[in-house]
């Protein structure tokens, strides 16, 4: 009898939290969703947890994708990742989270306008200019 990655050995209505976060689409492979979990990206309530972390119904998790915190609270488990719309019913993301993920990219769409230019590349002088606003040698 041979195991394979996808055989489940969870008890039912838990799953692991690096499938759960593949299945919920916040990362493209479950190596990526791991690897995030490893590198302390993922919380759930509050805790640090371990990949292999069984997630249930109703638990709180906390997820850093790139520059965006992600709060969630848990609704639903599934070991198999479906199209968007199911995903988004695997989860709730709380009003504060939404609200702080508008300021950020508020912030990186101002941030980026700062910095057009009209014309081409900037001179080396518009260079120096630059680099003395983000504060580099």
């Amino acid at each position: 009898m041979s195991t394979s990655p996808d055989d489940d050995v969870s008890p039912p209505g838990k799953v692991r939290l690096d499938k759960w976060l593949w299945a919920a689409r916040f990362f493209k492979t479950r190596a990526l969703a791991a690897e995030a979990i490893d590198g302390g990206k993922v919380t759930v309530n509050d805790d640090r947890p371990k990949r292999a972390r069984l997630i249930q119904a109703s638990d709180m998790v906390a997820v850093r994708v790139g520059p965006y915190q992600h709060v969630i609270r848990v609704r639903d488990v599934s070991q198999r990742r479906g199209s968007a719309a199911i995903a988004q019913e695997l989860f709730e993301e709380t009003p504060a989270s939404v609200a702080a993920r508008a300021v950020v990219a508020e912030q990186y769409k101002s941030a980026a306008m700062t910095f057009a230019f009209q014309e081409g590349k900037p001179s080396k002088k518009e260079r120096r200019a630059i680099d003395r606003v983000r504060h580099r040698p």
